[in-house]
C-alpha cells in the first residue's frame, strides 16, 4: 500500500503542477524545475507521446491532450476570476532566482540574467487572462547583478590581441556588462495571441528554444533575454494519416547591448584594434518544424533555419521578411539566381536539423542536433564537406525505477555539445558560430548569443546522475567546458595554455506544498585561466616547467517559486 500511494502521489504532483502552469498559457522556457519533469513524465509514459518537447515554450493545449486526469484539475489554485469555459483570469507564480558568482562568471540557460561575477538576482511574476479566442500574458522579470569587476583576458603580445579583436569586433558579447551594478526590468515572458483550434498567432517577449537538447541548443535556448517577436505556431501536435506535425514560424527585432567587448582606456590592451560597431538593430527570422512518422512512434525529426540582418538591409517583399519561404537558388548559373545568392550574403544564417528517439517502455531518451552557419552551396557540397562548420549536440537519458511503480527513480543523463572550427578551417572560411563580419553584432540579444549558452568556439561534455521523486530531485553532475577553440588555436602555438574548466556540482529541487525550492552548488577548477601561464625566468627546467595561471570558481544558486 505505501508504494501505491507514494507511486499515486508522485504522478499526481508533477503531473497536476504541470496542468496548472498549462493553464496560465505556457510552461515558458525559463520556468525551473517544472519543464523537465514533464519531459521526465514522458519518458514514463505518463504524458502525450507526440510532443517533441523540441519547439518550447510548451502550450497548455498540447499539455493537455492526454487529460490523465481530467478538466476539472487543470484549474486548480492558478485562477483569480472565471465567468464561464471562455473568459479567465489567472495569477502566474512568483520566480525568485539568486546566484553568487565568486571569481569570473560561469554559466547559462540563465534568461535575462547576465554573466557576472558577484551577486544576482532575478524576479518574476505575472497575469494570464483569455477571453474566447484572445490570451494576455503578462511575465516581466526585474534583473539586478552587482557586476564586480573580474580579470578578463590579457594577452601578452600584439599578435594575441589582434586575433582577439578579430573576433569580439564580430560579435556583441561583452566581458563585463558596463563598470558598475546592472539593472533591468525586462517584458520577460509575456504575449498576447489570437488562438483558434491548433494554431496560434500572436506578438511575444518569450524565450524560444529550438532543438531536443536539455543544456544546450544550436539556434535558440534561454541564454539570453527573450527578444521582441512575431510568431505563428502550433499549439499541439497536428495529427495527420502520415503522423503528427509541430511548427514555427517567427520574424523579430535583436537589440544590441551598448557595451565594448573589453573597458577601453588600458594601454596594453591595443584599443586600436576595436571597430565600433553599425548603430542599427537587427531583422531576424526563423522557421522550425517537427515530425513524428506514424509507423515509428517516438521517433521525432525536425529542422529549423534562421535568419539575421540588419535593418538597413533588410530588403523588401517574401525574400527580404521570410529568406527561408523566399525564391533563389545556391548553385545556379542564371543571374537572376546569382543575384538572390548575392543578396543572402549579407546575413547572418544558421540552420539545423535534429532528430529525438523516446524510449517510453524503457523510459529513455536519446537525441542529436546537427547545425551549419554556413550553408553549402549546393547538395553537393554538402555531400563532400558535411563537417564544414557543422556544430553538434548529442545526449542520452535514462530513468532507472526502484520500485513497480515507478514513483522513485535514479536518472543518468549525459550530454556533448561541439561548437569549435573543423579542418576545413585550413583551406576554407569558416567562421565561428554566432560571429559575423557583416552582420557585426552577430547572433546575439543584449550582449548573450541566442543559441547554445557555451559560445563560439567551445565545447562542453556533461554528465548527470539524480535520485527523483515527483518534483524533487537530489543529484550531482560533472563536467568539461573547453573556452573558446577557435581563438586559441589562432592566437598560440602553446598547445600548454588551452583554457579548460573541470567542474562538479550538487543540486536539488524541492516542492513543499505550494513552494518549490531549487539550488545548485558548483566547484570548477579553471586550468589556464585565460590561455595563460607563466614561464619562469630562472631555473629553466624544460618544456613542462611552468608556473599555472589556474583558478578556483564557485558558484552559488538558489531559487523559489510560489504558487498561488
Amino acid at each position: 500500500m505505501r508504494y501505491i500511494a507514494t507511486g499515486l502521489w508522485g504522478s499526481v504532483v508533477v503531473v497536476v503542477a504541470a496542468i496548472q502552469v498549462a493553464t496560465a498559457q505556457v510552461v515558458p522556457v525559463s520556468m525551473p524545475v517544472l519543464e523537465d519533469a514533464l519531459r521526465r513524465e514522458q519518458l514514463l509514459g505518463k504524458l502525450d507521446s507526440t510532443i517533441s518537447f523540441a519547439i518550447r515554450p510548451l502550450d497548455n493545449q498540447a499539455l493537455s491532450v492526454s487529460d490523465i486526469y481530467g478538466s476539472s484539475k487543470r484549474r486548480g489554485m492558478w485562477t483569480a476570476w472565471a465567468s464561464d469555459e471562455e473568459s479567465v483570469v489567472q495569477l502566474m507564480p512568483v520566480v525568485w532566482n539568486q546566484q553568487y558568482v565568486t571569481k569570473y562568471p560561469y554559466g547559462w540557460n540563465d534568461g535575462g540574467m547576465i554573466p557576472a561575477v558577484g551577486y544576482q538576482t532575478a524576479v518574476s511574476a505575472g497575469v494570464y487572462a483569455r477571453y474566447k479566442w484572445f490570451s494576455v500574458q503578462l511575465r516581466p522579470e526585474f534583473v539586478y547583478a552587482r557586476n564586480l569587476s573580474y580579470p578578463g583576458y590579457n594577452g601578452d603580445n600584439r599578435y594575441a590581441w589582434r586575433i582577439w579583436y578579430d573576433f569580439a569586433n564580430n560579435i556583441d558579447m561583452p566581458e563585463r556588462f558596463g563598470t558598475g551594478s546592472y539593472t533591468r526590468v525586462l517584458p520577460g515572458q509575456s504575449s498576447v495571441r489570437f488562438n483558434y483550434g491548433v494554431g496560434s498567432l500572436g506578438i511575444s517577449t518569450e524565450n524560444l528554444w529550438w532543438g531536443p537538447g536539455r543544456r544546450n541548443a544550436l539556434l535558440m535556448s534561454n541564454t539570453a533575454p527573450g527578444f521582441p517577436h512575431l510568431t505563428l505556431n502550433t499549439r499541439s501536435p497536428i495529427r495527420t494519416g502520415i503522423g503528427s506535425f509541430e511548427g514555427q514560424l517567427i520574424a523579430g527585432r535583436l537589440s544590441e547591448s551598448g557595451f565594448t567587448p573589453t573597458p577601453l582606456g588600458n594601454p596594453d590592451h591595443f584599443d586600436q584594434y576595436y571597430k565600433e560597431k553599425r548603430d542599427d538593430w537587427r531583422y531576424l527570422s526563423g522557421l522550425v518544424f517537427t515530425y513524428q512518422p506514424k509507423w515509428l512512434p517516438g521517433l521525432f525529426v525536425g529542422m529549423a533555419r534562421s535568419f539575421v540582418t540588419y535593418s538597413e538591409d533588410l530588403g523588401g517583399g517574401l525574400g527580404g521578411y521570410l529568406p527561408m519561404l523566399g525564391p533563389g537558388s545556391r548553385s545556379s548559373n542564371d543571374p537572376e539566381k546569382m543575384q538572390n545568392r548575392e543578396q543572402r550574403m549579407n546575413r547572418d544564417v544558421y540552420g539545423s536539423v535534429f532528430a529525438r528517439w523516446l524510449m517510453s517502455q524503457g523510459n529513455a531518451e536519446i537525441y542529436v542536433e546537427y547545425g551549419r552557419n554556413d550553408p553549402p552551396w549546393d547538395m553537393r557540397d554538402l555531400r563532400v564537406e558535411l563537417d564544414h562548420t557543422r556544430a553538434f549536440v548529442v545526449g542520452f537519458r535514462k530513468l532507472i525505477p526502484l520500485d513497480k511503480l515507478k514513483a522513485e527513480l535514479i536518472q543518468v543523463g549525459m550530454e556533448a555539445t561541439q561548437m569549435d572550427a573543423t579542418r576545413t578551417a585550413d583551406i576554407r572560411r569558416s567562421p565561428s558560430w554566432y560571429t559575423n563580419d557583416i552582420v557585426r553584432h552577430g547572433y546575439t540579444h543584449r550582449g548573450q548569443v541566442l543559441g547554445a549558452g557555451v559560445g563560439p568556439g567551445s565545447n562542453v561534455q556533461s554528465i548527470d546522475v539524480s535520485w527523483v521523486r515527483g518534483l524533487k530531485r537530489v543529484g550531482v553532475q560533472a563536467e568539461r567546458f573547453v573556452h573558446h577553440n577557435d581563438f586559441y588555436y589562432k592566437a598560440t602555438s602553446d598547445f600548454r595554455r588551452r583554457w579548460v574548466d573541470i567542474g562538479v556540482g550538487l543540486e536539488s529541487e524541492w516542492d513543499i506544498g505550494q513552494l518549490l525550492l531549487y539550488g545548485k552548488f558548483n566547484y570548477i577548477y579553471a586550468y589556464n585561466y585565460q590561455y595563460e601561464l607563466e614561464i619562469p625566468e630562472k631555473d629553466w627546467e624544460g618544456f613542462w616547467h611552468f608556473l599555472p595561471q589556474d583558478k578556483v570558481n564557485l558558484r552559488f544558486q538558489l531559487g523559489l517559486m510560489y504558487s498561488f
